[in-house]
């Protein structure tokens, strides 16, 4: 394994001490997205909601749920809760 200055070892570590804050951002941002998008796009935005959800603890049923479902509302609801457990 490569070995990385103090510099660069920060940085690793920032990360993976707030990845949980990078997905919640990402699901949220995702989620304006998906209030406006349609057709293969709006698809394509509900793929990439899938593993920030999952990263955030989501149950797959949970996931699969909020898809089959396709309300981005749901979502919205789900993220408020997130952040008020954070």
């Amino acid at each position: 394994m490569a070995k990385y200055s103090k510099h660069q070892q920060n940085i690793i570590r920032n990360y993976y001490e707030n990845r949980d804050a990078i997905a919640l951002q990402r699901v949220q941002e995702l989620v304006t997205e998906l209030y406006l998008a349609e057709g293969k796009k709006r698809q394509r935005y509900w793929e990439q909601i899938q593993p920030h959800l999952a990263k955030l603890g989501v149950p797959a049923s949970q996931i699969a749920h909020l898809v089959k479902q396709d309300k981005p509302e749901l979502v919205a609801r789900l993220v408020q809760t997130l952040m008020d457990r954070s």
